[in-house]
Formats: C-alpha cells, structure tokens, sequence
C-alpha cells in the first residue's frame, strides 16, 4: 500500500506499507520520524497532520492518544499520532504531512 508524505523540508516522498502495519514504521524507517518511544504512544515524535480528505477514513483518536494530543504545540485538528494508525486498504494512497517538532 502506498503513503504520500510531505516531511519537514517540504519534499514529497511515497512509501510502502503492508496492512496491519503501523504507519509509524514506513516513516520512521524512512527517516521522517523519531518514533523515540519506539511506537508506544508516549512520545509524540511521530506527530503528523492527515489530508482532510482522508480523515474520515481513520478511526478517531483515543485512550493515549487522545490525550496527548491537546497536549502538543503543533497540534491541528488533523493531527494524528502515527504510532496509533494501524495501516488498511481503506487507508492505501493516504496523504499526510510530518508535523514540525515539538
């Protein structure tokens, strides 16, 4: 499955991704991400903001989740901790942005 991503700098990047997998492992793989909490929905480095367009298709923010992001400086109400995205077919050619660091 396909990602479209805008990282920091602003370059387009398209990574691959197998269903069940965690968005957090194609972009910290990549280098888009820290992921220093290594996925556990702790430290927010993998902080990112989906297309609109796609954000009805993911299931909405909660536990953990949904508690840090009020929490975070740059958060939108499109932003999404990539951690806590488990990677679908209704999810192949999704489009997001990396968020700027904390």
């Amino acid at each position: 499955m396909k990602i479209h991503v805008i990282d920091r700098g602003g370059r387009a990047h398209e990574l691959e991704a197998d269903a069940g997998e965690a968005l957090v492992n194609p972009l910290s793989f990549a280098n888009l991400v820290e992921a220093t909490c290594g996925g556990a929905c702790s430290c927010a480095t993998c902080q990112v903001y989906v297309d609109p367009a796609w954000l009805e298709r993911l299931p909405p923010a909660v536990g953990d989740e949904s508690q840090l992001l009020p929490e975070l400086l740059n958060t939108q109400p499109n932003s999404r901790l990539a951690c806590q995205v488990v990677m679908s077919p209704a999810l192949d050619g999704i489009r997001l942005t990396v968020a700027p660091e904390q």
